[in-house]
């Protein structure tokens, strides 16, 4: 019996398994299956072809069988042609890893000895990765839906947040079930956030370089499977981490919070043209990799790691599209940040914003219904291009990071970016009806210095990477406070967590989708190191034994995400504009600390200004980033009973005149705020008036 070639994979019936796997340029194909020690036992010939599909149904096999494959067809490396029937290769469709690669010369489709044009001789059976057949289970999802407004991101990495958890049982730390464990989600409920982004969770290939050397490929952007999960996060073996993930993903909703993968559809695991011969490489280099258009020996490549996915093949459409929908339907993850989004939409011409995928998920009545995030730059030509993205998609704001580190971090910022970033960056979404929401703001991410790095470090630290320290930004827009690195000084301390305090409430206060990086809130360190990609160690775990400074510092993070929730003139659908309604009042007034508007000549030489927001609630944010105390005269609002300090000072009425500390923000109320715990200058928390 031959299988359905519409369905690709390993589908078992119930009584046997399809198999069925695209190849375009392939002459032959040669299903192999292993025993549970992962010994060849059987040679199985894939007879059945429908155009570019090969297809073969064998009976009386089940879930849990290992299988891979041998495809033969020409070694013809200047044309593009990579083929080698001595490579074991990794079904794209396989829902679950049982083996990952064990690193020796077998697994390059090349000879190593010589250069990538002589074929190998080696057979990698005893090396390659292998897959296992899975038995689908559509289980009903149910959860609530969070609006895009009311969304508060916490961008983590499944190992590292339980990792070092006391309260983790010892078994589960490091895995999918630790990050569902009550202890996290506890402190995830109470910290506020609604939605986990959780870095690359699909099985990654481990870099022979980093093996070698002793480290990890710990992110996960190198990209195995599109739909299995890393296995590294299964308390049991690969065959058990499908159950796992998803078990951890219904134990997120119960808690009412979304999940949210970072997912890796530019390029795969296996490198440029020296790379090895894992899964897509050796089924076809040439339908699956984006070649050279002047030399197809090698691979294009706008990732930066070697090859990038050529999007412009049916068939990889087709495998992006279904790796999708199985995790929305399958897996029950409720969106996807796309990590280098704009080689998603590369063809032969350049980057075209017309793309068919984008239409695709667009158009899809699952996909379209889902959170999507795009990663809007790749390292091609023309691959920046923040804003560019149509509804219903948001994009991570890069300008808004590096606005917002300047103008604390940096002397001579002035306001007038920075109050743009505030308002949404209109300038970048307003056009197409977006809204607000279409900005992801952050401070920091996984890629670059954490929170307390940030004003910790004025020179990246990555020297245990074992690159020279030549990987990480060098352009970071970070201050030491005075002491590179860790110290013990009060004064330095305390600067720092006035600087941290500052960009936190800057971030919570501004119009669009607030990201926070997993751990700042308990003043996590990298130790200096920008880009721990590889630091699968304390460095990249979070600590949850922490002293007075660091408890602080999660009350005032749990006050301030407190605080945006209760003000929905933080979380507005519709851009600021400053103009007058009806009634004759605006939306905002950008306020002079000397008691009126701000003028155009103004925001070329302050760093210290007020946003006053009238409607919904009348809220007053002032900024100061100098370097002195400054005095505000505030705006007359006595009639709805003065302005009271909310955060950054004490829940107490401020008067007409206040004056504002060094690097520091206030936020106050019309009225005595009730809705949330207040915290004073000191980031210390301050029990509220009745």
């Amino acid at each position: 019996m031959l299988a359905n070639p519409d369905g690709l994979g390993a589908i078992w019936d119930g009584s046997g398994v399809r198999f069925a796997l695209f190849s375009a340029h392939a002459k032959r194909v040669d299903l192999i299956l292993f025993d549970s020690d992962h010994n060849p036992v059987r040679t199985i010939p894939v007879t059945g072809r429908t155009g570019q599909v090969w297809h073969v149904y064998v009976g009386g096999i089940a879930p849990g069988q290992r299988y891979g494959y041998r495809v033969h067809g020409p070694w013809e490396p200047k044309a593009g042609h990579r083929f080698n029937a001595k490579k074991v290769l990794l079904d794209p469709y396989v829902r679950a890893v049982s083996r990952m690669p064990i690193w020796d010369r077998s697994l390059y489709g090349h000879d190593t000895g010589v250069d990538d044009l002589v074929i190998s001789g080696k057979d990698s059976a005893r090396s390659a990765p292998i897959g296992a057949v899975v038995a689908l289970n559509r289980a009903p999802r149910t959860f609530a839906k969070i609006p895009w407004s009311d969304t508060i991101i916490y961008e983590t990495h499944v190992k590292g947040l339980s990792m070092l958890h006391p309260e983790v049982p010892a078994k589960l730390r490091g895995t999918y079930m630790g990050a569902a464990s009550e202890p996290v989600l506890t402190h995830l409920q109470k910290l506020g956030v609604t939605t986990i982004e959780f870095l690359p969770v699909h099985a990654a290939v481990q870099d022979e370089r980093l093996v070698r050397a002793g480290l990890s490929q710990y992110w996960g952007y190198n990209t195995l499977s599109y739909f299995a999960p890393d296995p590294r996060f299964a308390t049991g073996d690969g065959l058990s981490a499908p159950d796992e993930f998803r078990a951890m993903v219904d134990a997120f909703h119960v808690a009412d919070f979304e999940v949210i993968l970072d997912v890796v559809y530019n390029h795969t695991g296996e490198g440029d043209h020296l790379g090895p011969t894992l899964s897509f490489r050796g089924l076809d280099n040439a339908s699956y990799y984006m070649p050279l258009p002047e030399n197809p020996r090698y691979l294009y490549d706008s990732t930066g790691c070697g090859n990038t996915l050529n999007v412009s093949c049916a068939y990889v459409k087709q495998l992006i599209m279904d790796s999708l929908r199985y995790w929305v339907e399958v897996m029950h993850v409720d969106g996807f940040r796309f990590d280098l989004a704009t080689s998603l939409l590369r063809d032969a011409q350049g980057v075209n914003l017309q793309a068919g995928l984008l239409q695709m998920i667009q158009q899809d009545p699952v996909l379209s219904r889902v959170k999507l995030i795009a990663e809007p730059w790749d390292l091609g030509h023309g691959g920046y291009r923040l804003g560019a993205f149509p509804a219903p998609w948001r994009e991570w704001n890069d300008k808004y990071r590096d606005t917002a580190r300047r103008f604390w971090c940096k002397k001579g910022f002035v306001a007038g970016e920075f109050a743009t970033r505030l308002s949404g960056s209109s300038d970048l979404f307003a056009h197409g009806h977006r809204q607000p929401s279409a900005s992801i703001n952050y401070v920091t991410c996984h890629d670059g210095f954490t929170l307390e790095d940030l004003v910790s470090y004025n020179t990246k630290c990555n020297e245990a990477n074992g690159e020279h320290g030549q990987d990480g930004s060098n352009i970071n827009y970070s201050t030491n406070c005075g002491v590179e690195g860790l110290t013990g000084e009060i004064a330095i301390l305390a600067r720092r967590d006035r600087l941290k305090r500052s960009l936190l409430t800057t971030l919570f206060m501004s119009q669009g989708v607030p990201l926070l990086l997993g751990g700042d809130e308990l003043g996590r360190s990298q130790q200096g190191n920008n880009n721990p990609y590889c630091q699968d160690n304390a460095v990249s775990w979070y600590s949850w034994e922490f002293g007075v400074r660091e408890r602080a510092m999660l009350e005032f993070v749990r006050a301030l995400i407190a605080f945006r929730k209760a003000h929905p003139g933080l979380r507005r659908t519709c851009f600021l504009t400053g103009k007058q309604d009806s009634g004759g009042a605006k939306d905002v007034v950008w306020w002079h600390p000397n008691g009126r508007e701000m003028n155009s000549e103004d925001w070329h030489r302050t760093r210290a200004f007020a946003m006053w927001l009238a409607a919904p609630d009348m809220l007053l944010m002032c900024f100061n980033a100098t370097g002195i105390e400054h005095f505000f005269t505030l705006p007359d609002v006595e009639t709805r009973g003065g302005w009271w300090g909310a955060i950054g000072m004490d829940p107490a009425p401020l008067g007409s005149r206040v004056q504002i500390p060094p690097q520091s923000v206030v936020v106050a109320t019309a009225g005595p705020c009730r809705s949330a715990k207040a915290f004073g200058a000191s980031g210390k928390r301050v029990q509220v008036p009745a």
